[in-house]
């Protein structure tokens, strides 16, 4: 894998939104859980439901996001990832709060998980919070002396990557696959399912017969059946 191990590596995944993890490497963790005995953690920096109102008041979601935890749950359950914080940020909102804000939640995570490899949001994307989140990463994991972190991944997140202008100087240009086998790609779309807001009918990104498409896109890419598709932004080795 591009000379990347993932063999009994600690693996820290920071998204913005719950169905994130799943969107964008559910397969990938679902292998490196059945095969390669990593430790994973996910980390959901917001709550994922608020920017449905034109104002935010988390109050009047409060059923919905009691609903969303729960959907987070079982989605967790489905993929088999070791552990999992959950932030509640504001959804589609992340550019209202301080970056610095963000960056020292996840210095905390990393501190205290001291993860191998991070897996992130491509930077490029059109969600403001992705955007944020990746800037956030970045900057939380600065090649210092003291950092452990060797290797930062970024990952396509669909009706989010894609639908960003073909102007966008900051295109998603994969340099990474993941082999994943049909078991893989099964836990990711019934972990989707788990999204009771968040899952969408074809020929929406979100819906299961485009993830599987988009799986099958990024086989043939490099031959196999399904993949999925990354960018290494750093990798010391």
């Amino acid at each position: 894998m591009n000379g990347i191990t993932f063999e009994n590596k600690k693996i820290l995944v920071v998204v913005a939104h719950p169905d994130d993890e799943l969107l964008g490497l559910g397969g990938t963790l679902h292998r490196l859980k059945r095969e390669n005995e990593a430790t994973i953690k996910v980390v959901i920096l917001g709550e994922g439901i608020t920017s449905r109102s034109n104002t935010r008041d988390a109050e009047l979601w409060n059923k919905e996001l009691h609903v969303h935890n729960n959907n987070i749950l079982e989605a967790k359950r489905k993929i088999g990832y070791d552990d999992l914080s959950v932030y509640q940020f504001p959804d589609n909102r992340f550019d209202s709060v301080d970056l610095l804000d963000i960056i020292k939640v996840i210095e905390k995570e990393k501190n205290d998980f001291q993860p191998d490899i991070i897996f992130t949001h491509h930077g490029g994307d059109l969600n403001i919070d992705h955007q944020r989140t990746f800037d956030a990463v970045i900057t939380a994991s600065r090649p210092m002396e003291s950092e452990t972190t060797n290797t930062i991944i970024t990952f396509e997140t669909p009706s989010g990557t894609e639908w960003r202008a073909s102007s966008h100087p900051m295109h998603f240009i994969p340099n990474l696959y993941v082999k994943i086998e049909e078991e893989d790609l099964a836990a990711k779309i019934s972990g989707m399912e788990c999204y009771q807001f968040e899952k969408r009918t074809y020929p929406h990104p979100r819906s299961p017969e485009a993830l599987r498409i988009q799986a099958q896109r990024s086989g043939i890419i490099i031959g196999e059946m399904y993949a999925e598709a990354f960018v290494i932004v750093r990798s010391k080795i």
